[in-house]
């Protein structure tokens, strides 16, 4: 329904109107304000004078990281003269409309004369009290002719006043000519102003950079919902102006050094630059050594090349190339500032600065004579290259302190290369229009013509669109955009029908200029990309055609019996010829030719969304018109911009996810800037050691090398220097072994002289100790232990004897490590010979991972510095409470925070403002998260999405904004606990880990009152990694699992403890108390301790074999009567299960008739007997029940002796036992062997103490074939080390976890499990042969053979 005004409105006539003027950019219905609290805000402000809202939250500057600046003081101070022109004075804050006359404002339509341009001045009443337009819709727009350029920093608006007329939200365009416009952008948008709520109240907004124009539009894009557009505004800033040069092409100017030869070390450039073309070179400088720098655009992209110089031998390669900035043959000013100090270089573009450092060694800059801008020197040297000369218009060119444009202007400069030098930019006549989803350009040509003659330039981000329609007599043409491809479709229905299919070019939504040119006549067509006819597309199809004399452009939208395929384009075309007339958009936008919908014309709206790279970690960025996106592939990252590691960050959090020894990828600073790197992880019962390998191969010989001419070993690691330094860092431990066998080769030339041989370590710092010694002690290991070969000397080489020497032992001094480099000094002498090792670098353990802090008071906080977390920031720790919430950590800013709470028993939330509003995420978990068990939380927010992660599991993910804010500034400190003591977190915080960098809880535990350092109670979330009835067992920094009375050896008792047994061998475990072993009796069976205990009524017997021989027995259990349990495999490989308990005549048998288990499969027995009930289960099959004869006894009575493999007992034993099965005797492997708490065959191979077990035989220790079990922390969907997930260049540990069960080729012992059959089984033998059949790396492992015991 038509406002009021509206109404009034279509009832005048006779206004003077702009018939076309600049229409809305973008969507043709413009996004409401993001935040409706700000809305809020005004509403509570209205009531307080003096009704003027500085709106400073986006007034921003980029912040720089103080850590990657490498600039010395001195140096920065000097390059502080020579800042861009754009940073905003204090001081540039003078109203520059509101003293302008009423000329200067203009508009697309007025209401009436009352209603002008003119009377749009803040705060004044003249007229009807300022600007309203003819209609309410996106086509209007309010300009002001500033008189000049002028440096602009802040804006102010009003409505109308005393009416019902105000503008909610506008655009601002700018430009020095009244031509070619340009929006004003903020974080990576065109960006919309808020504007006002009432009449009167002033809403200002200062710039977040600020601009240097002449002409400025305001564009409306919302106004008042009671009335009708209204506007009053002023501008803030001051008066600008620089010397500016015009380039042609031609003239180059010459910067003539005072000396032929300059060595520089240090240089600022600066400069302003505006082009309409993408190639040029704009500064450009080198000598005869070899040494350039060049400035210059490639693709309408800044590349600057710099070569410090390079050796002939081309071991030292200085050449750095360094691109910034897209899109940049705009039209429009673009400041460059590059400031380098020996090989520290700042690359500043429009206020984007990008940090390196060059290639190669050297520091100094050597040229010769001269510097030239605008293009290569007039001597045209051969590093040209045929390079194109810069086009366009330079301003403020300094370089060291010189005022290049100033000379220039002062005829101090030789710039004889100029045709006409010119101090004023020639304007481009170039004229472009902008399309969006909704556009068309409706253009006539000749009708009834046959000839078709069309050319135009385009630029775009999407691979598909509508570039041209147009209706003949009888068909039509269509030129569209696909996959990147310009593609022609000419359909002609008259006598016969006849299609025409052309397409060419490549990959032409890069966001360039290209040129189109389509010429079809009768029997020819021809399609021509760029100007390159040698790849013109060329088609002889006998064709006729008649045109209609109408051209759509960019979009089609009527109804029509043969539509395009494609309805729009989104992009910028310019020089458009129609018949091969250049088309004038100017008469276009006059209403005087043609007509069209929703373009903007004079101007190109286009960002590139990818400039500056949001995907971090080496992301591959791709774009649409209106979004971007990363590609990880590859990367080792993943998230919305490749921000999160998808590895853990050591071999210790690797193995809390119950991971075993293995190699792993790990990312030690998660996202921060060093990539993952491939360690090995030996995971042992109470300790984690990284290793990470060298280059340098075992016993190197060394010779001829002398204390004049050191021979120096350059050590190289499978890590950089930096990766492996945050290993060092973060471990509690660290050593590297060193060995130097000499035969007459001194080695530190002790006890006093010169050391012939040093080694360098971290930081490049020469050590002269050894191996076994530590820092500042010249001496090896047997000079500490004074047990030389030689007391006279301190190490073993040093007595300089003929026979071999060695001297060896480990550095452990780890601020040291690891040794990069060796240099060694005496081996050319006659009969001098010396053989080097230097072992892989190995820690242990990783302070960060288990770095907590107790917070025992609601009130208890930690601060640390404010976090810096602008455009990408993630958060990563573990928590463990009994409370039901608590602030986790809060960082505050001016309106912007961000704060990680526990904010219900069963809820986490992840709220933030980065100034679109408040922003909450919340997960929640089924089950309590006040359980005083480690979760772990993690936190990430991009300029793409922010999202919550609980436990790895439970997660939500919330799209940013498509227009806002996208940068946080936060001011506070970073505070860890209870943020103003209120809602405090009581209980435990470990390792938090904020973009990276991990926090040091413990430290400022130290000195915070109600913080403790630390955090107990690590069993309660991580016993559960502790199986097969391993005990965890709690320590300072984690918890270690104890596996004595299991079967079972690792970390988390896992691990098989197997034997192979040769033909005779036997295994006797004695069960009387009086010969047991302490160490095994301590731990109490179901039925009590055996040694106390000898008479049982319940007994659980669990063990996995692996043979090809049967008869024989596996376990037999004797007893001081005639009881016995017995398993036995029969003649046909059958297994067989005899138990007498008296009672019975004859023993009681289970037979398992229907497998041969001797096959040399790994086979798994479960035995459990309460009274007369037996549950046996065998390999992954269900367990049945049996059930003693009524007449059986209960009790096994005073039980004796346990064999393994054979028999060799006194007494009475089963006479059928002996005869069938006892001879020759098991040949094969046991494995996982436990009778109640007893692990007979771990003790016999493992004890370290003595036991009541002894050996027949030859006992070989064996995995019998069986993987080690291991436990999946998380689904394989989740998991990132799973294969589908892992990146394709990143290798990992491809063990596949099974929850709470077993590996294919292994069998679970002691407990009970269900699973599916192996897929094959219906075409395989039986299940084991389907389980080898479907995996390929089952390999039988019963003649392994890592540890021989003879007893």
């Amino acid at each position: 329904m038509r406002s009021a005004c509206q109404s009034l409105r279509s009832e005048r006539r006779g206004v003077q109107q702009h018939p076309h003027p600049l229409l809305f950019i973008g969507a043709p219905h413009p996004p409401a304000w993001p935040s409706s609290s700000l809305w809020t805000q005004i509403a509570l402000f209205t009531s307080l004078p003096p009704f003027v809202y500085r709106w400073q939250k986006r007034a921003k500057m980029p912040r720089l990281p103080g850590s990657r600046i490498r600039l010395m003081l001195g140096i920065l101070c000097w390059i502080g003269a020579f800042t861009a022109a754009l940073q905003a004075s204090p001081k540039c804050d003078e109203p520059l409309a509101t003293p302008l006359s009423h000329q200067a404002f203009t508009s697309s339509s007025m209401f009436t004369s009352g209603y002008a341009p003119g009377y749009a001045k803040l705060n004044r009443r003249g007229g009807s009290g300022g600007w309203s337009p003819l209609d309410n819709d996106h086509y209007q727009w309010l300009q002001v002719d500033l008189g000049g350029r002028k440096q602009v920093t802040a804006l102010a608006t009003q409505g109308r006043y005393s009416s019902s007329d105000w503008t909610t939200q506008y655009r601002l365009l700018y430009s020095d000519t009244g031509m070619n416009w340009k929006p004003y952008h903020q974080d990576g948008n065109i960006w919309a102003f808020q504007g006002n709520a009432n009449t009167e109240s002033v809403v200002r907004h200062d710039l977040q950079h600020a601009l240097v124009a002449r002409y400025l539009r305001f564009v409306p894009l919302q106004w008042s919902s009671e009335g009708c557009i209204g506007l009053r505004i002023d501008v803030y800033g001051c008066a600008y102006w620089a010397d500016l040069i015009n380039f042609d092409g031609q003239g180059v100017i010459s910067y003539r050094f005072k000396m032929k030869k300059m060595k520089i070390l240090k240089d600022v450039i600066s400069l302003k630059f505006k082009t309409s073309e993408s190639e040029g070179v704009i500064l450009h400088g080198e000598g005869q050594q070899g040494d350039y720098i060049t400035l210059e655009l490639k693709k309408a992209r800044l590349v600057l090349l710099i070569n410090l110089g390079s050796n002939q031998y081309g071991s030292i390669l200085g050449h750095t190339s360094v691109t910034s900035g897209s899109l940049l043959d705009d039209q429009h000013w673009h400041s460059v500032v590059i400031e380098r100090y020996r090989r520290n270089v700042n690359f500043t573009l429009d206020r984007h600065i990008q940090h390196f450092r060059t290639n190669g060694e050297f520091d100094h800059l050597d040229l010769d004579y001269e510097l030239s801008f605008g293009g290569m020197p007039f001597s045209g040297k051969p590093s040209s290259g045929g390079r194109k000369n810069f086009i366009g218009c330079m301003e403020s060119i300094n370089y060291n302190g010189d005022n290049i444009t100033d000379l220039v202007r002062r005829r101090k400069l030789d710039t004889s290369s100029f045709r006409n030098l010119s101090f004023s930019c020639a304007e481009s006549h170039t004229f472009p229009a902008f399309f969006n989803a909704t556009s068309f350009l409706h253009l006539p040509g000749r009708s009834e013509h046959h000839t078709v003659s069309i050319s135009f330039m385009f630029r775009t981000w999407n691979p598909s669109g509508l570039l041209l329609f147009s209706i003949l007599a009888d068909g039509t043409l269509e030129v569209g955009l696909s996959d990147g491809k310009v593609s022609i479709h000419v359909d002609v229905t008259q006598k016969k029908n006849t299609r025409i299919e052309i397409s060419s070019g490549s990959g032409l939504n890069d966001g360039q200029w290209h040129e189109v040119r389509f010429l079809a006549k009768e029997n020819f067509a021809m399609l021509t990309i760029d100007g390159d006819e040698a790849s013109a597309v060329r088609t002889n199809t006998p064709i006729q055609i008649q045109t209609r004399g109408s051209y759509y452009f960019g979009g089609y939208f009527l109804r029509s019996s043969s539509p395009p395929m494609q309805r729009s384009f989104q992009g910028c075309m310019q020089l458009i010829h129609v018949d091969e007339q250049l088309v004038d958009l100017q008469a276009v936008e006059q209403g005087k030719l043609g007509d069209f919908e929703n373009v903007s014309l004079e101007m190109c709206a286009i960002i590139d969304r990818c400039v500056p790279n949001h995907c971090e970690h080496g992301g591959r960025c791709t774009q649409t018109w209106d979004s971007f996106s990363c590609t990880c592939d590859g990367t080792g990252y993943t998230g919305a911009t490749c921000h999160t590691s998808v590895y853990e960050q050591s071999c210790e959090a690797y193995k809390h996810l119950g991971r075993t020894s293995d190699t792993y990828w790990i990312d030690p600073d998660g996202s921060g800037p060093l990539g993952p790197f491939k360690v090995s992880c030996n995971m042992t019962e109470d300790k984690v050691w990284t290793t990470v390998a060298n280059s340098l191969p075992a016993q190197m010989p060394i010779s001829g090398s002398s204390r004049e001419k050191r021979m120096v070993l350059q050590l190289n690691y499978s890590a950089s220097m930096e990766q492996v330094t945050a290993v060092t860092s973060s471990a509690e431990h660290c050593e590297q072994y060193v060995a130097y066998v000499c035969r007459s080769s001194r080695l530190l030339n002790s006890p006093d002289g010169t050391p012939y041989t040093w080694w360098l370590g971290r930081g490049s710092e020469k050590h002269f100790y050894w191996g076994g010694s530590g820092p500042g002690i010249q001496k090896c290991a047997c000079g500490i232990e004074r047990n030389c070969t030689d007391p006279k000397y301190y190490c073993n080489c040093d007595a300089d004897h003929k026979q071999w020497r060695e001297d060896s032992g480990v550095l452990k001094y780890k601020d040291h490590l690891p040794v990069i480099q060796v240099a060694v000094g005496d081996t050319n002498r006659p009969g001098s010979e010396a053989k080097l090792t230097v072992g892989p670098l190995r820690c242990q353990g990783d302070r960060n991972y288990w770095n907590a802090a107790s917070f025992t008071t609601p009130s208890s906080y930690l601060h640390f510095s404010t976090f810096q977390g602008e455009t990408s920031a993630d958060i990563s720790f573990y928590f463990k409470t009994s409370a039901p919430y608590g602030v986790f950590l809060e960082n505050l800013g001016n309106t912007d925070f961000i704060r990680l709470e526990l904010k219900s028993p069963t809820m986490v939330s992840f709220s933030f403002d980065v100034g679109n509003g408040p922003v909450e995420l919340a997960v929640r978990s089924p089950t309590a998260l006040n359980d005083d068990q480690w979760h772990r939380v993690s936190a990430e927010r991009n300029v793409k999405e922010a999202v919550l992660q609980l436990d790895q599991q439970y997660r939500e993910v919330r799209p940013a904004p498509p227009q806002g804010h996208t940068r946080l500034e936060l001011y506070s400190q970073l505070y860890v606990g209870a943020a103003g003591g209120q809602r405090g977190f009581l209980g435990c915080i470990r390792s938090l880990k904020m973009n990276g960098v991990t926090l040091d809880l413990e430290e400022r535990a130290k000195v915070t009152p109600g913080v403790k350092p630390g955090c107990s109670g690590h069993c309660t979330s991580f016993g559960v990694y502790c199986r097969n009835g391993g005990k965890c067992v709690e320590k300072y920094n984690g918890y270690s699992c104890d596996c004595t009375s299991t079967a079972y050896d690792g970390p988390f008792c896992t691990k098989d403890v197997g034997g192979f047994f040769e033909a005779g061998t036997l295994l006797r475990y004695n069960f009387l108390p009086e010969v047991a072993s302490a160490a095994v009796m301590e731990v109490r069976s179901p039925s009590g301790t055996l040694g106390s205990e000898v008479n049982l009524t319940r007994e659980d017997l669990a063990f996995s074999f692996s043979t090809s021989s049967a008869p024989c027995i596996l376990v037999y259990i004797s007893s001081r009567t005639q009881d016995y349990l017995a398993i036995v495999l029969r003649q046909n490989g059958t297994l067989q299960i005899r138990y007498n308990l008296g009672g019975l005549r004859e023993p009681f048998t289970i037979n398992l008739d229907q497998r041969n288990m001797a096959n040399g499969q790994p086979h798994s027995i479960n035995i459990s007997r309460v009274e007369k009930v037996i549950q046996l289960q065998v390999d992954h099959y269900p367990p049945v029940s049996y059930s003693f004869p009524d007449a059986s006894d209960t009790q096994f009575n005073l039980i004796k002796t346990l064999f393994l493999g054979k028999v060799y007992e006194t007494g009475q034993i089963d006479p059928v036992l002996i005869e069938k099965y006892n001879t020759p005797g098991f040949v094969g492997c046991l494995s996982r062997v436990q009778f109640n708490s007893i692990a007979p065959l771990k003790a016999a191979l493992r004890s370290r103490v003595s036991a009541p077990v002894s050996v027949q035989g030859k006992l070989v220790e064996s995995n019998c074939g069986a993987s080690p079990q291991t436990i999946s922390p998380m689904s394989a969907a989740t998991d990132p080390w799973h294969l589908d997930s892992a990146g394709g260049d990143f290798p990992f540990n491809e063990e596949r976890v099974v929850p709470d069960g077993v590996n294919r080729n292994s069998a679970i012992i002691g407990g009970t499990y269900h699973t599916n059959e192996a897929k094959g089984a219906e075409s395989a033998d039986n299940a084991d042969a389907a389980i080898i059949v479907n995996d390929p790396n089952f390999t039988e492992t019963i003649d392994e053979s890592k540890k021989e015991w003879f007893i």
